[in-house]
């Protein structure tokens, strides 16, 4: 009979953690890059890991920080889970990943966890591993200044808001807002092209490790939407990525936003899988 066990994973068990992110470095890069970066430790890692084993072996985890984060998850992991986040209660203000785990997590929390402020159901996953071939990146796209976080910010908290459907100026001013993005600015991972001190478009590389990253906060101003703006600007995002960062770059995007499919679509990314968030 099968012996299974959760339990919250610490420091010394941070190569069997890599092991099973790293069966799926695409979907996993979000938590692989923080993993890589922090180790298991709560404090630096910004929430917990929680680890699923099976005859001893850890075949499954589930990130417990700003967001819960199902990771190569069955339906028993997600079971074991769901208990543990009932019995902690809700901390997080979002649950994501690949949809069947995460919509299985949901089913079995909403009772508890319920009514949530939204629910994006299906999400594709988009990938990519070479440069566009049909569409002339922008040239205008580079790379953020760090001296040019106010100019960018305007246009971050509109995407953000734009995007979730709340400031990330509520509860504590932005600050860790406008920390994220100054340290994206920091890293080189955040590009815009920039006309007369405002942003037109503006998109960032929010999670990057060796094998892959993950592009996210795609925004064209509303003035110049419609322009075809968004695809030469994705174009040059994803050059300094495939360049700069990692061999393999993916996004993911909400299924009733046809317009940015469609585009990343031309700039060649791909639907190779399927993301759900739930917001609270």
């Amino acid at each position: 009979m099968t012996q299974t066990t959760t339990r919250v994973l610490e420091p010394s068990d941070l190569d069997a953690a890599l092991e099973v992110l790293g069966r799926d470095p695409v979907a996993n890069a979000f938590v692989t890059a923080r993993v890589q970066v922090a180790g298991l430790d709560p404090w630096r890692l910004g929430g917990e890991m929680w680890g699923w084993y099976a005859d001893g072996i850890l075949t499954s985890l589930c990130y417990a920080g700003a967001n819960l984060v199902p990771i190569c998850a069955g339906p028993e992991a997600v079971r074991a889970f769901a208990d543990r986040a009932r019995r902690a209660g809700r901390r997080c203000s979002s649950i994501v990943g690949p949809s069947e785990p995460t919509a299985r997590l949901w089913r079995l929390l909403e009772p508890s966890w319920g009514p949530a402020r939204e629910v994006r159901a299906h999400q594709p996953l988009m990938v990519t591993d070479r440069p566009a071939e049909h569409v002339t990146p922008d040239p205008g796209v580079r790379r953020v200044r760090k001296n040019e976080v106010d100019i960018l910010m305007p246009a971050c908290v509109a995407m953000f808001t734009e995007e979730v459907g709340v400031s990330p100026m509520a509860g504590d001013g932005g600050l860790l807002y406008q920390a994220r993005v100054a340290e994206l600015i920091g890293s080189g991972r955040s590009f815009a092209r920039i006309e007369d001190g405002k942003v037109v478009f503006k998109a960032e590389i929010g999670a990057a490790t060796s094998k892959a990253c993950q592009i996210q906060g795609v925004w064209v101003d509303p003035a110049y939407r419609g322009q075809g703006i968004a695809a030469p600007g994705m174009a040059a995002v994803l050059r300094y990525a495939l360049e700069d960062v990692a061999p393999v770059v993916s996004l993911y995007v909400n299924d009733f936003n046809a317009p940015a499919r469609a585009t990343y679509r031309r700039v060649g990314f791909e639907e190779t899988g399927s993301f759900m968030s739930v917001l609270f």
